[in-house]
């Protein structure tokens, strides 16, 4: 992660991330180009409806436009590929999945199923951000797993409102995710079709399409609403599995103990991905304590 202290200096980066001109930002702002100037050279803020058009136009959490557009800035450090915010570099890091098994009844109120189509969209730009061609962008595959799964499709909002983190979980039969254990079929050819009711099976794969959040407090509070569904599920004979290039999953992966099925280093080369996609598969009953 990199500490801003300016909005400038944020700004600045987007352009650069997103490979925008000063021109083409203000376009989205619908502003003039000298205010993107003034912003980035910190002569001035952004009005407190551009705060809420940067947080839309640029995908950066809300809090962290807030920490940094006042006259009394707090220092954030922020990633744009993770889309992940700090107040330290200490913090940065995801909190042991041991502390977070131990508290997995905490539960906020800022956490919902996921049901508007606003959600969906912001679960979509976080997967291209990602940009790991084998994840699914498919908008009514994801839209069907959030109506038959509520349980482990959800979002979780910041104390202002906005889109925060999600989890995505497609319920799939063991046929349909050996393919993808296989490799016969990648994530993103499956369809509607392909997903299950899992209450019907005796054998039912919880695959993750995505867990995250912008800061690791709510990531905190929606991977313990995933660990409490295992925990609860009357039906402990399933199988859990994710496909990610994130290495801060890879890490969790390891801590929850499931093990890899295979890992594509070529994909990386070729992607210029965060880390090499890797597939996990489990069950977390060891790791919850269950018989």
């Amino acid at each position: 992660m990199k500490k801003y202290k300016t909005l400038g200096d944020l700004i600045t980066d987007y352009r650069s991330y997103s490979n925008l001109s000063q021109s083409e930002l203000a376009s989205q702002f619908d502003v003039d180009v000298r205010s993107v100037i003034r912003w980035e050279k910190n002569e001035s803020l952004l009005s407190s409806d551009k705060e809420n058009t940067m947080a839309l136009v640029t995908f950066v959490p809300y809090q962290v436009i807030r920490n940094l557009n006042t006259s009394n800035q707090i220092p954030t450090f922020y990633d744009f590929d993770l889309r992940k915010y700090s107040l330290s570099a200490i913090s940065s890091d995801l909190p042991d999945a041991d502390w977070i098994r131990s508290r997995i009844d905490f539960t906020k109120n800022r956490i919902h199923p996921i049901s508007l189509e606003e959600h969906i969209k912001n679960i979509i730009r976080f997967t291209a951000l990602q940009k790991n061609p084998a994840k699914s962008q498919n908008i009514d595959l994801i839209t069907e797993a959030c109506r038959i799964l509520p349980e482990l499709n959800m979002v979780i909002l910041d104390q202002s409102g906005y889109y925060s983190g999600h989890c995505i979980y497609f319920p799939l039969s063991m046929d349909t995710y050996l393919k993808i254990k296989n490799r016969e079929i990648d994530e993103n050819q499956l369809e509607s079709r392909d997903l299950i009711n899992y209450k019907n099976h005796d054998n039912p794969v919880f695959y993750c399409h995505s867990i995250t959040a912008d800061c690791n407090e709510n990531f905190f509070y929606i991977i313990g609403a995933v660990l409490k569904f295992y925990r609860d599920i009357p039906n402990k004979n399933y199988l859990y599995a994710l496909l990610t290039s994130r290495y801060d999953s890879h890490l969790m992966s390891d801590q929850l103990g499931v093990k890899t099925v295979w890992e594509d280093f070529d994909a990386k080369t070729k992607h210029n991905l965060l880390d090499a996609p890797r597939l996990v598969e489990g069950n977390f009953s060891a790791f919850l304590n269950l018989k």
